[in-house]
């Protein structure tokens, strides 16, 4: 069964995290490109949604429904919906706050989209 996981950056890979993805536009600070396997911006929650969320827990739940939407309409997310099929695949965040986070959702929306 594939695993679609979620992780900082940040933290140490383990064997069985499959490919890592990078879900975010900007570049993480002071990580090397030879530590991610691919950077899919393009899957990554709009410029104007995410300055609107700013990472407010409070707008949440409005984020994650909008960024829903967002990936529902976003052709970019075929592409990583095969690499999912494939095999393990580790979506890669920087954000600080492990709980409200675009690659959250976007876990949400594969693991969905690969039952279907």
């Amino acid at each position: 069964m594939v695993k679609v996981k979620v992780k900082r950056v940040y933290w140490p890979r383990d064997p069985d995290d499959g490919q890592w993805v990078l879900v975010e536009r900007l570049w993480p600070r002071g990580v090397r490109r030879d530590l991610v396997d691919l950077w899919m911006k393009d899957v990554a929650p709009s410029p104007e949604l995410r300055k609107w969320f700013s990472h407010d827990p409070s707008k949440w739940e409005e984020f994650r429904s909008r960024y829903l939407e967002e990936l529902s309409r976003n052709p970019a997310v075929g592409e990583l919906l095969e690499i999912a099929r494939r095999g393990n695949v580790t979506l890669i965040y920087s954000a600080r706050d492990e709980e409200h986070n675009g690659a959250i959702v976007l876990r949400e929306f594969i693991e969905k989209a690969l039952e279907e």
